[in-house]
């Protein structure tokens, strides 16, 4: 009787750690699949607009997945970066108020030189958004470089015009006015 209740006690006490094992397992996997949903809304130099879409991120082998459900925008290719400050509201510069401009600039912690492609330049130098003859964006992106936990509370933009990932002619690609904010 007694060596019953010692094997029952033994399966059960292998059973328990099986279960903490995939525990454990399950919950290092859902923190390498991080993810987020971003209320994307028009800006212009008065405030934040209407909500125009939403963005998606997420975690993934090939670094940061953009997934963009957007719309309203002016068709073809827009600049769309990460900025270094989480918020969407019009500012001042050189005594004019603009779009977004309390973001501040392109996210670029490492202090690149100058402006790039996703793969150098700024870490938030983002793929160009290609926005359809309806104004809808709904395209995937990625940014190798880039993780969800190292964007929190940054702002992610969608600039007026296009982006040659470049400093010339235009300085930072040439995108322009900021056109649609969320905050990450």
């Amino acid at each position: 009787m007694l060596s019953h209740q010692i094997l029952k006690f033994t399966a059960l006490s292998v059973l328990l750690g099986f279960t903490t094992v995939a525990c454990t397992t399950t919950s290092h996997t859902a923190k390498n699949t991080a993810h987020e949903t971003v209320d994307v809304h028009a800006v212009s130099a008065t405030g934040i607009g209407e909500k125009i879409g939403t963005i998606q991120l997420a975690d993934s082998a090939q670094g940061l997945k953009i997934s963009t459900n957007l719309t309203q925008l002016p068709s073809g290719f827009h600049g769309f970066h990460i900025h270094e400050k989480g918020s969407c509201e019009p500012a001042e510069k050189d005594g004019k108020m603009g779009a977004a401009l309390a973001a501040g600039g392109h996210f670029n912690p490492n202090q690149a030189p100058g402006h790039g492609t996703p793969n150098d330049g700024h870490l938030g130098d983002l793929p160009v958004l290609n926005v359809d003859t309806e104004g809808n964006a709904k395209t995937t992106v990625y940014a190798p470089r880039l993780k969800l936990n190292d964007i929190q509370g940054l702002a992610i933009m969608v600039h007026a015009g296009g982006d040659n990932y470049s400093d010339h002619p235009k300085p930072l690609g040439g995108g322009g006015d900021r056109i649609a904010c969320g905050v990450i």
